[in-house]
């Protein structure tokens, strides 16, 4: 008899599913504890903005209507905010689906996809899913080799991603030099801009790719609301392009994909600025305040430009069940490729310091 799963074709079977950082209510089973601190999937230690909140109370009668499926009023916040119109917005269910609907509609059997060594594990993920060849460009100093990465443009590659800030490394390519370098990619090859950490950027590195647009038919910009506008239980993200690719986009898009709830609330988290300024301060303050634990601690880290650092632990497998033990809950990135390494999310100070005081404990802990 044929083994139906047996039927699959191999790119799918090959997948490695991604992993996502483990919840606290799976910790709370498996040891019994009560109190857990989370810093391992990088969501805003603040919540959601309140704005949000009772956006979403005041949506709360209509659940069992279906949510817009064009989304026209985020979508209309969303071009006023960025100088653009209606049709240069896709929303996603997080930004994670942003980029599936990017390799949907622009990658299968026969094309490529470039992206770097140490960047986000969605980009092989989505490539591999359509069956299109993944080409991965080792990484220098755990950034994006630019200069290598576009020597590695192929004439079958139909998606450059990059991510500015990196995760998990929080690497950043500065504006003017990002600028230069995407300039000189085919115009046959979409660039996947993925900005989900682009709001933690602080003055002197901020750039603004949106007006980079009018200039390049082929660049696709990706945000969330997943982090600093602190909604990531309810996957929000949306894409900035030419109204032709987010013509196509839309075609593979399924109906529906942003819930009612997430769209209020992400209009007017969009509309919090003063809550997006409290979320930047006291992210810089939290990164500074883990550097410095690092540094008393004789750790090597690296540094970021996101809500997260990334420090070198040794044995980190060891490091992370101590760490896990004491009921706190970092992210390992082994799958990365950086298997000394931990990244950990920025929390509330009193959560940083928690962090920290367990993470002396554990390094002092015998092997």
């Amino acid at each position: 008899m044929t083994d139906l799963c047996e039927l699959v074709p191999g790119h799918i079977r090959g997948i490695a599913p991604y992993q996502p950082g483990k919840p606290i209510s799976e910790l709370e089973r498996e040891l019994g504890l009560t109190r857990i601190i989370k810093l391992a999937s990088n969501e805003n230690p603040l919540g959601p903005s309140p704005r949000a909140l009772e956006a979403i109370r005041g949506a709360l009668p209509e659940l069992a209507l279906y949510p817009d499926g064009n989304g026209f009023e985020l979508k209309s916040a969303l071009a006023r905010r960025f100088s653009l119109t209606r049709e240069q917005v896709v929303l996603g269910n997080g930004s994670n689906d942003v980029l599936e609907l990017a390799a949907r509609t622009f990658l299968g059997p026969g094309t490529s996809a470039v992206f770097s060594e140490h960047a986000f594990a969605v980009y092989p993920l989505v490539t591999q899913a359509v069956g299109a060849t993944g080409i991965e460009v080792p990484a220098r100093n755990f950034a994006h080799d630019l200069e290598a990465m576009i020597a590695a443009i192929r004439p079958d590659t139909r998606i450059l991603f990059v991510a500015n800030p990196n995760n998990p490394t929080g690497s950043l390519i500065a504006g003017p030099m990002l600028r230069a370098a995407l300039e000189r990619v085919p115009s046959r090859v979409l660039i996947v801009l993925d900005e989900a950490y682009t709001e933690y950027l602080e003055p002197a590195h901020r750039y603004d790719a949106v007006t980079w647009l009018h200039q390049r038919p082929n660049l696709l910009i990706s945000r969330t609301f997943s982090k600093a506008y602190g909604l990531a239980g309810l996957r929000v993200g949306f894409g900035l392009a030419r109204p032709a690719v987010i013509d196509l986009m839309n075609r593979v898009r399924q109906p529906f994909n942003v819930s009612s709830l997430a769209l209020v609330a992400a209009q007017a988290a969009l509309g919090d600025l003063e809550f997006l300024e409290r979320t930047r301060a006291l992210n810089t303050a939290g990164l500074a305040q883990l550097a410095e634990g690092f540094r008393r601690l004789g750790l090597s880290f690296i540094p970021s430009h996101g809500n997260f650092l990334s420090v070198e632990v040794g044995d980190s497998a060891r490091i992370y069940q101590s760490l896990l033990r004491q009921g706190i809950i970092v992210r390992p990135v082994a799958g990365y490729r950086m298997p000394r390494h931990l990244r950990i999310s920025v929390g509330l100070p009193e959560e940083n310091a928690a962090c920290l005081a367990a993470l002396e404990r554990a390094l002092q802990e015998a092997p």
